[in-house]
């Protein structure tokens, strides 16, 4: 005997209609939806109505269609808030582990509006301490983790950044625009990011960024220790390690959102 198909609840139907919207916000009228998602135009004029009376859709006075509304806004502001305040602690054990796998210290980067700074430090075994402790700023030209959350930003935003004079650290530090344009390029190209001693001299370290969940860069996951160890043409095992973590913590910020 066949079993007659799930009812579809009010609910269920008012999910249905917000998801139409992702990803790109397109306008929709009662009807067009009607015909989408196959329910009953009287049910789509409801749904719609209430969702804008709550504000979560804006209908168009001129075109009558309906997109996203600032309530929608005010959640995702929310979920983005959340994941940063969550960072530390999500990030937590996959830092560990790869601290512990790698036998080197990883760091944890936060992403800071206009630098970064030292989320979570897992020191190595190793006898050599780094400089700099947890909560430290970083500046966002020299730092491996800086340097690859810049790479992947939006180019408007990237030049506000970059804007000024770029501040020099140790001979090794790039203050060249063009050059350091080129190197952010490649590590778009590559997805990962070194610190040539460029911040404090005998000290190198490898970055990756951490994306959210609409994969926009929020912070960065680096090994760092002395450059005759970890450097450019080092390992490959580090860069293969950091990428694995760091794509670990962007789904479960994800997952948690």
């Amino acid at each position: 005997m066949r079993q007659k198909p799930a009812k579809i609840n009010s609910i269920d139907k008012t999910l249905m209609i917000l998801a139409c919207f992702a990803p790109h916000n397109q306008e929709y009228g009662t009807v067009e939806m009607s015909h989408r998602l196959g329910f009953h135009k009287a049910t789509v004029s409801r749904i719609l109505l209430t969702l804008t009376r709550h504000g979560f859709l804006t209908q168009n006075a001129l075109t009558r269609k309906f997109t996203l509304g600032p309530a929608v806004m005010s959640l995702s502001r929310a979920l983005r808030q959340s994941l940063k305040t969550n960072m530390v602690q999500v990030a937590k054990p996959f830092v560990d582990q790869l601290r512990d796998s790698l036998k080197e210290t990883v760091i944890l980067e936060v992403f800071a509006g206009k630098s970064t700074f030292m989320a979570y430090i897992a020191e190595g075994p190793r006898l050599v301490r780094l400089a700099g402790t947890i909560g430290d700023t970083l500046p966002i030209h020299a730092s491996a983790g800086a340097k690859a959350i810049l790479a992947f930003l939006p180019e408007e935003r990237k030049r506000a950044l970059l804007k000024g004079r770029l501040k020099r650290f140790t001979m090794n530090t790039i203050t060249d625009r063009k050059k350091l344009e080129a190197e952010l390029k490649e590590i778009r190209i590559k997805g990962v990011s070194y610190d040539r001693e460029e911040i404090d001299e005998g000290t190198g370290a490898i970055g990756v960024p951490v994306f959210d969940y609409e994969q926009r860069p929020q912070a960065a996951l680096l090994v760092a220790g002395p450059s005759q160890r970890i450097q450019e043409n080092g390992d490959s095992r580090i860069v293969s390690a950091l990428k694995e973590a760091a794509s670990q913590i962007s789904g479960s910020l994800y997952s948690k959102g």
